[in-house]
């Protein structure tokens, strides 16, 4: 278990109840989940340390993690949904009014075709018929260049754009990673992320989790966080020194031996 730079010590971590976490490049290898970072999982739920992924992933993604991992809840497309698990049954809850943000997901699918295919033609992603409220746009493929012309004009045009590690998620609406999260950590433990202190941590590994990196003070990055780290407006606290699931798998371990 290695860290790039310092390594968080058990006072550090002492006392976390609840870790959010990315998913995609973070949680994921290769878009696989290894059976370590599963195991993970498991062990820090085992250890009554709540864990919540949010991802700029689709809802239909989601709504099968919160069936089938270990975790209290699942947020969804950047913070559009969440959704938990009552009595056997998924409850799903969107950030403002369902009818509303369908209805903006829709009309920002209609408003960006146009500059998708100015600045590269971009292409959605696969998973965009099981995505409730955003759009997401697949980047591979396509150099820096033209990613951040393209979410640059999304912004300049009145939509919020954030740049994962596979995909520009972008939408129409006032929430976000941080935004979803302390809406559910309030629900969870009627903490905020600004207050919680050394109970909540994050992992995350691209520049869609700046405001995730800027809200918890005690932030981790996977290794493959690196090449991101000067464009971020607050960086993680602590890097572990394998990537995306080992790594992620590096930090449960740390935060198990300091709760256990």
């Amino acid at each position: 278990m290695t860290f790039i730079g310092p390594a968080p010590s058990a006072a550090d971590l002492s006392g976390v109840r609840y870790l959010f976490t990315d998913i995609d490049d973070t949680l994921t290898t290769g878009g696989r989940l290894l059976p370590q970072t599963f195991q993970a999982l498991w062990d820090l739920s085992d250890a009554d340390i709540a864990v919540v992924p949010v991802t700029g992933g689709s809802a239909g993604w989601c709504e099968h993690i919160v069936r089938a991992w270990p975790v209290a809840a699942a947020i969804a497309e950047s913070g559009a949904v969440a959704m938990t698990q009552r009595a056997g049954r998924v409850v799903l809850e969107f950030w403002e009014d369902e009818q509303i943000q369908r209805q903006r997901q829709s009309d920002h699918l209609a408003a960006i075709a146009g500059a998708m295919r100015e600045h590269g033609n971009f292409r959605l992603a696969h998973d965009q018929p099981f995505r409730l409220a955003d759009v997401a746009i697949d980047i591979a493929g396509h150099g820096n260049g033209d990613i951040e012309a393209l979410a640059n004009a999304l912004r300049a045009a009145g939509a919020k754009a954030a740049i994962s590690s596979i995909h520009i998620n972008t939408w129409i609406g006032t929430y976000d990673k941080r935004a979803m999260s302390d809406r559910i950590l309030g629900a969870l433990s009627g903490l905020s992320l600004e207050d919680a202190g050394n109970a909540v941590c994050f992992v995350g590994d691209s520049r869609n989790d700046a405001s995730m990196f800027s809200a918890v003070q005690n932030s981790f990055g996977v290794a493959n966080i690196t090449p991101f780290l000067p464009s971020l407006p607050k960086t993680p606290r602590w890097i572990a020194g394998r990537p995306a699931g080992l790594g992620f798998s590096d930090i449960a371990h740390a935060l198990l031996s300091a709760n256990t």
